[in-house]
């Protein structure tokens, strides 16, 4: 038997009065999620934990299997080890944004999604000027980076917010806070003029584009430890397909294996059948893929509807369409890892639709895939992980 797994991050929400008071998932063209769903077992995970932040790395983390509370590790961490970071005992890894603030004000978390390649030029401009024997910074996948900070563990319990919880709010009150968090504080005091000064930023200005106004330190970790790996808790050989930093870094720190497919990202530019017909060649010598698709998630980031439904519709028919026509005996999951509601524009940790489907699985009823076809079925699993015990059970 083989099994692919198809995260379709952030893909889940709310519903919207302009669809009928739909989700984006429920108004999306899905003709083989629903086909799936129809013949294979539907239902909702509780992949966040109560009481946990409703992150990608708790739910992610759900998704593979593992318990996000007891197998945590800080996402900085996680990210960092995607980058091939080794932490020290005495450092702290954290993610760091390029962003935009205007007047206060988050213009944009992602710095107007600018592009990996300007990206890595201001972060070499600041690195040059901002490293020393406490900071390191570390250039990642387009607005993405990270911070190691040295000799400092308090920051572990600084309170943060991601910026893209503040999307066009005010950003008085959101800093870093707590002990230690001046040092933060002070760092982006530091970069600002080495922003201003950025030939990228007069190159993005003069094109009317967003300029990288400040850095924005938040999601520490420390040196991860005791993670057992995905063979030894399953005795299954994996493989993993992402565009984003954070899946990366899950795949390396539970040893399941990176594919480098050309063409994957974590944005709309996406090349979704790259991606799936990479995935499930490496079927061949893997037991189990991982597909994560981060596109529904960024323009549930950016608060377009319409966009996150096209995202959803371009996995449905190029990812789930060959998952599909995939000649191999398959046991699939399909399911989103958290909502990202484009009203809220930002992450909630209510439960998620999953459908189920393959051999030995049966029908639980539903006749599509959704969240509210995923209620009617009265199937809940709480703990998320169980939803991977469901798979391979």
């Amino acid at each position: 038997m083989k099994y692919v797994v198809v995260i379709l991050d952030g893909a889940a929400g709310w519903p919207l009065p302009a669809f009928g008071e739909k989700t984006t998932l429920e108004a999306a063209d899905t003709p083989h999620l629903d086909a799936l769903a129809r013949s294979g077992m539907v239902g909702l995970a509780r992949t966040v934990p109560e009481g946990t932040e409703p992150s990608s790395s708790a739910a992610c983390t759900s998704i593979l299997g593992y318990d996000p509370v007891a197998d945590h590790v800080g996402r900085g961490a996680i990210e960092a080890a995607s980058i091939g970071i080794e932490l020290a005992d005495d450092e702290v890894a954290l993610r760091l944004n390029t962003v935009t603030i205007t007047d206060g004000v988050m213009t944009s978390y992602a710095a107007g999604h600018i592009p990996t390649e300007e990206s890595h030029e201001i972060i070499t401009e600041l690195a040059a000027e901002l490293d020393d024997e406490t900071f390191r910074l570390f250039p990642g996948v387009a607005y993405r980076h990270i911070l190691v900070v040295k000799g400092h563990p308090e920051l572990l319990d600084c309170s943060y917010t991601p910026p893209h919880d503040i999307s066009d709010k005010p950003v008085e009150g959101h800093l870093p806070g707590g002990a230690g968090a001046e040092l933060l504080h002070a760092y982006m005091r530091r970069a600002r003029p080495v922003l201003q000064r950025s030939a990228v930023n007069r190159r993005r200005l003069d094109a009317g584009l967003l300029p990288v106004t400040e850095v924005w330190p938040f999601w520490p970790g420390a040196r991860p430890k005791g993670l057992v790996p995905f063979f030894e808790r399953r005795g299954l050989t994996a493989a993993m397909t992402s565009g984003v930093d954070l899946l990366n870094g899950l795949a390396v720190l539970t040893g399941i294996d990176r594919l480098a497919i050309a063409g994957v990202t974590g944005g709309s530019d996406n090349d979704y059948a790259a991606q799936a017909q990479g995935a499930l060649a490496a079927l061949a010598d893997h037991d189990l893929v991982i597909i994560h698709v981060e596109s529904p998630d960024e323009e549930g980031h950016a608060g377009d509807a319409a966009a996150k439904v096209a995202a959803i519709e371009a996995i449905d028919r190029e990812v789930m369409g060959r998952v599909r026509r995939c000649v191999e005996e398959l046991r699939v999951l399909a399911m989103p890892d958290h909502p990202t509601p484009v009203a809220l524009k930002t992450h909630v940790g209510e439960p998620v639709p999953f459908v189920l489907w393959g051999p030995g699985i049966e029908s639980n009823g539903a006749l599509s895939y959704g969240e509210s076809a995923a209620a009617a079925t009265g199937l809940v699993v709480d703990p998320g992980s169980g939803v991977m015990d469901l798979l391979l059970g």
